[in-house]
């Protein structure tokens, strides 16, 4: 897996989060979401794409879209972080074959 052109496939958007936080929270748009689009990626072979579509087809929205949130912290920096790490493990897992 590529992870420099996965990344440059991948979009974000910043997004008030919700929860604790005082004023803070109501101005800064800290959580992130994340949205990568498998239908146009070239950081995968057809065949991979094809196991991401079976092994993540409950994760995926119907325009084949994985999208990934992070709101755990105050940083919008971080959320980024958090949210790749958990685009890349999605992706990892999707990609394992079974053993026979």
């Amino acid at each position: 897996m590529n992870t420099d052109q996965l990344f440059r496939e991948v979009s974000f958007k910043a997004v008030r989060s919700s929860g604790a936080g005082g004023q803070h929270v109501n101005k800064v748009s800290t959580k992130v979401i994340l949205v990568f689009d498998l239908d146009k990626s070239i950081a995968f072979t057809e065949e991979e794409k094809n196991r991401l579509y079976h092994t993540l087809r409950q994760r995926l929205t119907k325009d084949n879209l994985l999208v990934v949130q992070a709101g755990d912290t105050r940083s919008q920096v971080k959320n980024r972080d958090i949210a790749q790490q958990r685009l890349l493990a999605l992706l990892s897992t999707g990609l394992k074959t079974q053993k026979e």
